[in-house]
């Protein structure tokens, strides 16, 4: 204000003057805001356009798009020359050929599928079908019982191969999608998170560190892909909690990284190479510790000694208590399992422990896991 009373001839602005300026400015306010609201009633599209912030999640299509041309249907098929093992008498004489066993997953472009163990076993043949109706005869190239894992091929070229994605770097709560073949309808996709990770102790497989999921998986889903939310293969399922033979939102699935190892050594060796020692055990519990007068609450205790085997040369017994291999404290009989099988057969192994009450600690040579029947 003081520039306006500057200009008006040096004259001392009074009272009246500053009402008719207060009045002049309030009255073009008034007009100018009137005007512009006649101005967006009639035309809103001069507002400048902002899209709101969207609370809904983001599609997952374009993760879907990218794995699941990889994933395939395993149908048995008619083969009157196969023989099976003995073992599979009668095991699943009632499957017709042409019917669905389950899912797959083409890892590489030049026809290598994964599946499960328990989808192809005792079966005579084996057909892929791909989601673009190709399909061909499977060969197995090799099983793994141990971990559920098995490896065909396929003669057809330039397949739709899914990227394989990490499963340590997975955490609860990541989106991820199951694909696969349930009840035989056709290809379908479940949506869900990371319930957990490392599950084991659930009995499904001696070597046992599954990704959880409440992801739908049902019957058909085994053998199948679990993806995570970029489309990448972080499992293969496996097995699902039920109590009802359906879906409870409680799924397991194979890590892809344990999956990569027997591929490794399938496609070597033909067989999963580990070390063994020849014993079945269980978990110390604090009671049994107490009531063996042991100072330490952990370790496992021998339930078999195989005969012939590295812990019977070494002169292990049943009932015998291991707290440590190679000073490494044992506290669950599944990492105990899951070391000494990482171990190269013929590798010196300490085992420290306690028979009735006393300590003892013997020196042993690990060998080869026999196959499993």
């Amino acid at each position: 204000m003081a520039a306006i009373w500057v200009l008006q001839g040096g004259r001392r602005p009074d009272v009246s003057d500053l009402k008719r300026v207060i009045s002049f400015l309030v009255q073009s306010a008034v007009v100018g805001l009137a005007a512009a609201f006649v101005v967006v009633y009639l035309f809103p599209e001069v507002l400048p356009h902002r899209e709101a912030p969207s609370t809904e999640p983001g599609s997952y299509a374009d993760a879907v798009a990218a794995a699941s041309p990889a994933v395939v249907n395993i149908v048995s098929a008619a083969d009157p020359d196969a023989v099976l093992p003995a073992r599979c008498e009668g095991v699943r004489a009632g499957i017709a050929p042409g019917e669905s066993l389950g899912s797959g997953v083409v890892v590489r472009s030049d026809g290598l599928v994964v599946t499960n163990h328990h989808v192809i076993d005792c079966v005579a043949a084996i057909d892929v079908i791909l989601i673009d109706g190709r399909s061909g005869r499977a060969q197995v190239e090799g099983t793994d019982p141990d971990t559920d894992i098995a490896l065909l091929s396929i003669p057809l070229t330039e397949l739709p191969a899914v990227r394989l994605g990490r499963s340590d770097t997975l955490r609860v709560g990541d989106v991820v999608l199951a694909i696969g073949n349930p009840f035989s309808i056709g290809q379908t996709v479940t949506q869900g998170i990371v319930s957990g990770t490392r599950r084991g102790q659930l009995g499904l497989s001696p070597f046992e560190s599954f990704i959880q999921t409440d992801a739908a998986i049902n019957v058909g889903n085994s053998g199948g892909a679990l993806v995570n939310a970029g489309g990448d293969l972080v499992g293969i399922n496996t097995a699902f909690f039920s109590r009802r033979l359906d879906s409870e939102g409680i799924g397991f699935a194979i890590p892809i990284n344990l999956v990569r190892g027997v591929m490794v050594d399938l496609l070597q060796h033909g067989r999963v190479i580990r070390g063994w020692l020849g014993v079945g055990t269980s978990t110390l519990t604090p009671e049994q510790a107490d009531s063996l007068g042991l100072s330490e609450d952990f370790g496992i205790i021998l339930t078999r000694v195989v005969p012939g085997s590295p812990a019977h040369r070494a002169g292990l017994q049943v009932s015998d208590v291991i707290t440590h291999v190679n000073d490494k404290p044992v506290v669950v009989w599944q990492d105990a399992l899951k070391h000494i099988a990482g171990l190269e057969p013929g590798t010196q192994v300490e085992l420290t422990g306690n028979r009735l009450g006393q300590p003892f600690r013997v020196v042993t040579e690990v060998a080869e896991r026999p196959p499993q029947t």
